[in-house]
């Protein structure tokens, strides 16, 4: 039993421009340059070779000069080991606490494979197991019932079918029993559906990549059957000042740009501030290393300092001169903190 079906997006109106685009639309470019430039080998229906896909998340120039922008900017042995996860039938599980870029890197590893990150299934508190195995259309089913036509693939099943990477997000705050859907088709790599007396095999290229927290609270922890399925790369927080003051600089500056946010030379100064005042108040020490620091219990991650600094470029563009200033992204650090006291 194979299933060929295709769920189409519903996109923005025409003529109108999507708030953010899957990561296979915005940097459309930079993947087709990387696909005429490859000439290493690629696993089955992969769109890129593994160095491809660990240029397009690290960055780099082609021979031909073009520029491929840095998608994750840390460790490059990590992400060749998240590659060549995915080139092999283990899953991958990216663990990281809170602000670590698993769901970005997730989006990117899956446009990078297969040209297509929307094969995602979000894990939450009330997920069903429908989501991660099938479904039914109950107007099918009553009239008919149980046939291939009544069946609703989930995303999990679409992409063994067709060889493509499917995503879980927040795989902890699934349901314990849901989660152990997962196990038979990342050990099997099939998909039984009793009602019809068949299966769905997974076909060449197929994978899966799920992501989790490691400090979350209310989270459902992984059996050690599911966890043995899955290669796990831990993400960790930037490991000095200039590569997170890098990292916010590059994510504020794109989504700046999209949300017609006036550019800010002087930023510079107040991203290093706001990396700083973070990093002390997670290791609960000023970095001179004179005073110690109370650290809120959140992680004041490096997501939050590209929010707060997004905050103040806006507040700066609409209530001020379009400068931005100390006190434009003070009241952001407040809310951060104050949010997890």
């Amino acid at each position: 039993m194979t299933v060929s079906e295709t769920t189409a997006a519903v996109g923005p109106e025409a003529g109108a421009e999507a708030l953010r685009p899957h990561a296979e639309d915005a940097f459309a470019d930079e993947l087709k340059a990387l696909e005429a430039a490859d000439d290493r080998p690629r696993p089955a229906r992969w769109r890129l070779s593994p160095w491809a896909v660990a240029t397009y998340l690290q960055g780099g120039t082609l021979p031909d000069g073009t520029v491929i922008t840095p998608k994750y900017v840390g460790p490059r042995r990590l992400v060749e080991v998240a590659v060549t996860t995915l080139a092999t039938d283990r899953a991958l599980l990216l663990l990281g606490v809170p602000g670590t870029a698993k769901t970005w890197v997730s989006e990117h590893l899956a446009a990078a494979v297969s040209g297509d990150s929307t094969l995602l299934v979000q894990g939450t508190a009330g997920t069903p197991e429908e989501a991660v195995r099938y479904g039914w259309n109950y107007a099918q089913l009553l009239a008919h019932g149980p046939s291939r036509e009544a069946l609703v693939p989930s995303p999990l099943m679409r992409a063994m079918s067709e060889g493509m990477t499917a995503r879980v997000e927040e795989l902890t705050r699934i349901p314990a029993d849901v989660q152990d859907s997962l196990i038979t088709i990342l050990s099997e790599k099939t998909l039984p559906v009793p009602e019809l007396g068949q299966e769905v095999q997974a076909v060449r290229g197929f994978n899966l990549i799920a992501t989790a927290n490691d400090r979350d609270r209310g989270v459902n922890e992984l059996s050690s059957a599911l966890r043995r399925r899955f290669n796990t790369v831990v993400l960790p927080l930037p490991a000095t000042p200039d590569a997170e003051v890098d990292i916010v600089s590059r994510r504020v500056d794109q989504i700046g740009r999209s949300l017609d946010l006036p550019t800010a030379p002087e930023g510079l100064t107040e991203i290093r501030r706001v990396v700083t005042v973070f990093r002390e108040l997670r290791d609960g020490v000023t970095t001179d290393g004179r005073t110690k620091l109370k650290s809120p219990s959140g992680t004041l991650s490096t997501a939050e300092a590209i929010s707060v600094v997004t905050n103040g470029l806006a507040l700066a563009a609409h209530f001020g001169d379009g400068v931005l200033r100390p006190g434009d992204v003070a009241a952001g650090i407040l809310g951060a903190v104050v949010r997890d006291p």
